[in-house]
C-alpha cells in the first residue's frame, strides 16, 4: 500500500492558491482513476483506489501547512507504513512555473509543511516537487504563495496536474522516470514528426530566384533563336 500526500490549505478561502498546488493534484488524480468518495479522517481528508497493481491513498491534511506532519504521522501509523511508502506532494518555490522533479528523502528547505512531516515521520519519504516559481525576493514569498493562480498560469498549470496524474501508476509503482516522462508530455509535448517533414518539404519546395533556370529548347530552337 502506498500514500500519496498532498500539501495545501483547507477550505474555500484558500482552495486556488499556491500553495495548494498538492491538493489540486491529488483531485485530478481520484477523479481520473475513479478513487473512492473522500472521507474525514486523520485530521485530513482520505481516500482510497487503485493505480495500477498497487492499492493507493490519498490524503489532504486539513491541520494547515504548519502542521501537516500531524495528519501524515496519524496514518501512517494506523496503516502500518514505513516512511518510504509515503510520497509527498508540494509546491516549490525553486522550480520554474511548470516545472516537476521526483526526490527521494532529503531536506525540508524551508517548506513549512515538509519540515512538520520531517518532525513526525523523518526525512525518508518520497517527494514530488510542483514549481510554482518564487516572487523574486524573500519577504515576498508568504503574499506569494497564499495568492490564487495568475489568470495566465491556467494552461500550464492544468497541463502539470494532468501529467501527474497521467504518471500517478508509475508514481506508485516507484518508477520517478517514467512518471516524469507522463509529465512531459503534457507540459513538452514532442513536435510531430510527419509536421516537420511537411514544413521541411515546404521550404524545399519554394523556388529559388537566384537559381539558373534550366534551358529546355532543341537544339534547332537554340540555332534559330542565335538569328532572330
Amino acid at each position: 500500500m502506498k500514500l500519496f500526500v498532498g500539501l495545501g490549505n483547507p477550505g474555500g478561502k484558500y482552495a486556488g492558491n499556491r500553495h495548494n498546488i498538492g491538493f489540486m493534484v491529488l483531485d485530478q488524480i481520484a477523479s481520473d482513476h475513479g478513487f473512492g468518495p473522500w472521507k474525514t479522517k486523520f485530521q485530513g481528508k482520505i481516500c482510497e483506489g487503485r493505480l495500477g497493481s498497487e492499492k493507493v491513498l490519498l490524503l489532504k491534511p486539513e491541520t494547515f501547512m504548519n502542521r501537516s506532519g500531524q495528519s501524515v504521522g496519524e496514518a501512517m501509523r494506523f496503516y502500518k507504513l514505513d516512511s518510504t511508502d509515503i510520497t509527498v506532494l508540494h509546491d516549490e518555490l525553486d522550480l520554474a512555473p511548470g516545472k516537476v522533479r521526483v526526490k527521494a528523502g532529503g531536506g525540508h528547505a524551508g517548506h513549512n509543511g515538509l519540515r512538520s512531516i520531517h518532525d513526525h515521520i523523518g526525512a525518508a519519504y518520497d517527494r514530488v516537487r510542483l514549481g510554482i516559481g518564487h516572487p523574486g525576493r524573500k519577504e515576498m514569498v508568504a503574499s506569494y504563495v497564499l495568492h490564487d493562480f495568475a489568470k495566465a498560469d491556467e494552461e500550464w498549470l492544468d497541463n502539470v496536474l494532468r501529467g501527474a496524474s497521467d504518471g500517478a501508476p508509475q508514481l506508485a509503482d516507484g518508477d520517478g522516470g517514467k512518471f516524469m516522462n507522463a509529465v512531459a508530455l503534457r507540459t513538452a509535448p514532442p513536435r510531430s514528426s510527419t509536421s516537420a517533414k511537411t514544413a521541411k518539404k515546404a521550404a524545399t519546395s519554394v523556388p529559388d530566384p537566384a537559381a539558373p533556370v534550366e534551358d529546355t529548347r532543341s537544339s534547332m530552337q537554340k540555332l534559330m533563336d542565335r538569328f532572330k
